[in-house]
């Protein structure tokens, strides 16, 4: 394993530490209990948005602290979901009197422990809503899910939901907009690689020299399937053929198409990928209104990416256009 660490208990704290101070502008990071906010803290009368999960995804979820996404993001250990604590201080930080939503990743650790964080939120007078992200069309019931994964259309979750937020939607408003894209969103990735979780020292799972995992997780979790590594094209259907059979769009409807990397995969090979989705997405009568392409979910060093597709209309392509500032996107500002 060569990795640029210290001590590999400590580089969630030393990561977010620096973090911070790149971007002083943007976030503010707390140290005990860990977590990230929002610069400036709390904007008074507005729905506060809180996100998390385990450290290796980044930029998810710190990375889209700021003004027109998430105003607070808990950071746990590496592929660990946060305790209660930091959740609950992240909450309290973010709550502006408007109450909170959480956006959770439906990962057995993450519900659970926002559930508990969200409870302790309400006997202190801080009204909280929850939506949990299961995009992931792969699998149902992963090592570490009850039901199907959150993985990349949590981004588009947190971007449509925090601009109703910033132009003043109130609390339900905010989680009726985020249910509608959870609705709508549907994921599938494949690895080319194993990733090295620090503490560990070894990759995850192994994968023969011309092998590859289609419908892996962001943990490395087992996929739909091994196969013989194929070309860009074949790989690009067999992710995409799923998420439109699960997503039912027909002709004529309006979508996003967002390629993301896994932390391994030059942009290049992302857009190829694009390139690939977009000609079958066209082919079946679909309209590509809207695009994103680079690694914004990773999975530590893991080759390979995912494709997603969110379904859209006038007032969720609004909402994704709204100005956003944030270290990780950045537009309309």
């Amino acid at each position: 394993m060569k990795k640029l660490i210290n001590d590999p208990h400590d580089v969630v704290i030393e990561s977010v530490r620096g973090f911070g101070l790149a971007h002083p502008d943007v976030v503010t990071v707390h140290e005990d209990p860990l977590y990230v906010g929002r610069a400036g803290g709390a904007v008074a009368g507005k729905v506060g948005l809180v996100s998390g999960g385990g450290s290796g995804h980044e930029p998810l979820h710190a990375g889209y602290v700021g003004h027109g996404m998430l105003d607070a993001a808990v950071p746990g250990a590496m592929f660990t979901s946060p305790t209660p604590e930091p959740i609950l201080e992240a909450t309290k930080a973010a709550d502006g009197g408007a109450g909170v939503l959480h956006i959770v990743k439906n990962y057995t650790g993450d519900v659970l422990n926002f559930e508990t964080a969200a409870e302790l939120a309400e006997a202190e007078d801080i009204t909280v809503r929850s939506v949990v992200v299961n995009d992931d069309v792969a699998v149902e019931d992963s090592l570490y899910t009850a039901g199907r994964r959150g993985v990349a259309g949590t981004v588009l979750v947190e971007k449509i939901a925090g601009a109703a937020a910033e132009r003043g939607d109130d609390l339900e408003s905010v989680a009726a907009v985020a249910e509608q894209v959870i609705e709508n969103v549907r994921s599938m990735g494949v690895a080319l690689s194993a990733c090295t979780v620090p503490h560990a020292g070894k990759p995850s799972f192994d994968l023969g020299e011309d092998e590859i995992e289609i419908g892996i997780g962001i943990h490395g979790e087992p996929g739909r399937r091994r196969i013989p590594m194929a070309s860009a094209n074949e790989i690009t259907d067999l992710l995409l053929n799923p998420v439109l059979e699960d997503l039912g769009l027909s002709s004529g409807e309006r979508v996003l198409l967002f390629v993301n990397g896994m932390g391994g995969t030059p942009l290049s090979e992302l857009y190829l990928v694009y390139d690939h989705a977009r000609q079958v997405l066209e082919s079946r009568g679909a309209q590509v209104t809207r695009s994103l392409v680079g690694n914004y979910i990773t999975s530590l060093e893991m080759q390979g990416a995912s494709i997603t597709v969110l379904r859209l209309d006038d007032a969720l392509t609004d909402l994704w256009d709204a100005p956003v500032s944030t270290v990780a996107l950045r537009r309309g500002m």
